[in-house]
């Protein structure tokens, strides 16, 4: 189900104003986690991010599973990097609102929103009529 990448800006060197961008349409499942992974590694490696690799992948990898576990439907993966921030943006259709939890510690599920917000610089939630956007973003050190 993945779809080539949206590209914002193409071939030739990035000015300050411009940004990178892809977008991929992945399906709610578990194998899907593993895909949005390796896709956020080679947009990363590709523009020079790779410094902000692990922590994207723990961010990610966190979003993505809230969506195979609670969305139940396909959703969007989108990464862009402007102005030194990269952000990214998980979109499903899915009802509901996720929130941090605060399990107990013989919990073995519940802190992924936890792990999300330790990680990245800013992170929230965005609902909409037809599903909701969690985003996050990450400044590069600099």
């Amino acid at each position: 189900m993945r779809m080539a990448p949206h590209l914002a800006a193409q071939g030739g060197s990035l000015t300050a104003s411009q940004a990178r961008a892809v977008e991929y349409l992945l399906p709610s499942a578990p194998a899907g986690v593993a895909e949005a992974r390796s896709l956020v590694r080679a947009e990363l490696a590709r523009w020079g991010l790779t410094h902000l690799t692990d922590d994207c992948l723990i961010i990610v990898s966190e979003l993505v599973t809230n969506v195979v576990r609670h969305g139940g439907s396909a959703y969007t993966l989108r990464l862009e990097e402007r102005a030194g921030r990269l952000y990214g943006e998980v979109f499903d259709p899915g009802d509901g609102v996720p929130f941090q939890r605060s399990p107990g510690v013989d919990a073995l599920s519940g802190r992924g929103l936890q792990i999300v917000a330790a990680l990245a610089d800013e992170w929230g939630v965005t609902p909409s009529d037809n599903g909701k956007l969690v985003w996050f973003a990450v400044s590069q050190p600099g």
